[in-house]
Formats: structure tokens, C-alpha cells, sequence
């Protein structure tokens, strides 16, 4: 009697089926990161820009996509992190430099390795911080996430390329100040707005709806001036992100107190 063969099976069960999708986006994100390398060296540092922003939205996209369809896996989360590095660190220090940072010599590619040496810090740390329990602590990033900080560290090469002529800038001074200040922010405990965890009433899901659409239009249209003004918000955000965390942090502390006492009472 002839034996069936048994079905070829290419994902042995569920959860690695799962796990494809997420892992697949990751690893488009950082073809497309190295893509802007080939970009920039070429001179379309227009594209470059461009393809480091779909990295982010991608990277933004994978996670919770992962979380969505519970494809999260450990891999997963360490291969995030090694496509970030390259993605958000290398690609935007080679960008930099073959716009601007070759001009300054060895000073230019120290600030280069500066840069990169503090996106895989800031990672390292993240992943530590990730196995923490949820608290009201996850609202906020601790320092810089390594896409923002791509893209802050892009805005002098973004303003350039907006057309803004209005006032003389000087990137051989301006270009350093946003190297040493982003790779400081990205290993800082500052805290960060993450938009995790953000309520949005009903009745302003239309007012919502239509400022996305505002937004991507505007981006399509004046697409270097959008993102340069969109990063001057972020930076802007900085000091209200602390001030908002320094808040909370002290109403937290009080309601322990406060429950504690209450403990006291009872016992």
C-alpha cells in the first residue's frame, strides 16, 4: 500500500506565521534606510531624506503590527533594535557627512561615530527599560527615540533643501551644534513625549480625521517645509514633554503618600 506524503508546510505553526509580517516590515525598513546611504553619495540627498522617513513610518508601523496580531517575539524586538542602529544611526551620520561634515576633517567624522555610538547606547538601554511593569511611566520615552533623533539631526540638511533664505545660516557651525545636542538628548534621561497611549473624545474623531488629511497634503505639496517645521514643533514639545513628566511624577508620588498613610490608619 502506497504511503501519503506528508504536505510540505513552509511556517510550522500559527505563531510563526504571525511573526512574518512584522519581521518582513522591519527588514524593509532597513533596506530602505540603507538605500538613503546610496542616495546621499550619489547627491539626492531629497531622496535620502525622503527614504529615512518611510523608515521611521515603518518602524512605527512593525511593533504594532506585532502587538496587533500578538507576533510579538524576542527576536523580533532584537532584530528592531539592530535595523534601528543602521536605519536611524548609520544612515543619517553618512548622510550628514557627505552633505556637510566631509568639509570639517577628522572633526566631521568624530561627531559621525559620536552620533552612532549614542543611537546604540539609547537602543540598548530601551531594551532594558521594554521588560519593566506598565506604569504612567509609558507615556513618556526616557531621552530622544533614535527615529526622532534621525530626523532632528536631518533638519539643517532639511532646511536647506526648504528654501529657506531668509536668514544666512552657517551649517559648518549650525551642523556640529545638532550632532552633539541630538546625541546627547538620545542618551539623556530626559523624558519625551512617546504617543502611546493617546485618548482621543468621539466627538473630535472628525476634527482628527481632517487635520491628517490637512497634514499629508501640505506634505505633499511643500514637502521639506512641512518636515522642517514639524521637527521645530518637536523640539518645541521638549520642554513641555518634562515639564508635563516633572507633573505627573509629583501627583504619583503624593498618591503613594497618601495610600500609605491611609495603610497606617488601617493597621
Amino acid at each position: 500500500m502506497e504511503q501519503k506524503k506528508p504536505n510540505l508546510k513552509i511556517v510550522a505553526d500559527k505563531k510563526s506565521a504571525r511573526m512574518i509580517l512584522p519581521n518582513m516590515l522591519t527588514l524593509m525598513g532597513v533596506c530602505i534606510g540603507l538605500s538613503s546611504i546610496r542616495f546621499a553619495l550619489d547627491g539626492r540627498f531629497e531622496i535620502a531624506i525622503i527614504a529615512i522617513i518611510f523608515a521611521a513610518l515603518i518602524d512605527g508601523l512593525d511593533g504594532r503590527i506585532a502587538r496587533l496580531i500578538k507576533g510579538t517575539s524576542k527576536v523580533g524586538k532584537e532584530l528592531d533594535s539592530l535595523t534601528d542602529v543602521i536605519s536611524f544611526g548609520v544612515a543619517p551620520a553618512f548622510i550628514m557627512y557627505f552633505w556637510k561634515l566631509n568639509t570639517l576633517g577628522r572633526f566631521g567624522w568624530l561627531l559621525c561615530l559620536v552620533y552612532v555610538i549614542c543611537v546604540a547606547l539609547r537602543l540598548a538601554r530601551f531594551n532594558v527599560n521594554s521588560n519593566q511593569e506598565p506604569s504612567w511611566k509609558d507615556n513618556f520615552f526616557e531621552g530622544v527615540p533614535s527615529p526622532a533623533g534621525a530626523i532632528l539631526l536631518l533638519t539643517p540638511l532639511i532646511i536647506s533643501l526648504s528654501g529657506f533664505d531668509y536668514i544666512q545660516l552657517n551649517f559648518n557651525i549650525i551642523v556640529p551644534i545638532f550632532f552633539v545636542a541630538t546625541s546627547l538628548l538620545l542618551i539623556s534621561k530626559f523624558p519625551s513625549y512617546s504617543f502611546k497611549k493617546i485618548v482621543i473624545p468621539r466627538r473630535t474623531t472628525i476634527f482628527l480625521l481632517f487635520g491628517i488629511v490637512l497634514f499629508f497634503g501640505l506634505l505633499l505639496v511643500y514637502t521639506f517645509n512641512v518636515i522642517a517645521i514639524s521637527s521645530l514643533v518637536y523640539v518645541l514639545l521638549l520642554p513641555i514633554s518634562f515639564f508635563h513628566f516633572q507633573k505627573l511624577k509629583k501627583q504619583h508620588e503624593n498618591d503613594k503618600i497618601q495610600e500609605d498613610d491611609d495603610l497606617e490608619d488601617i493597621l
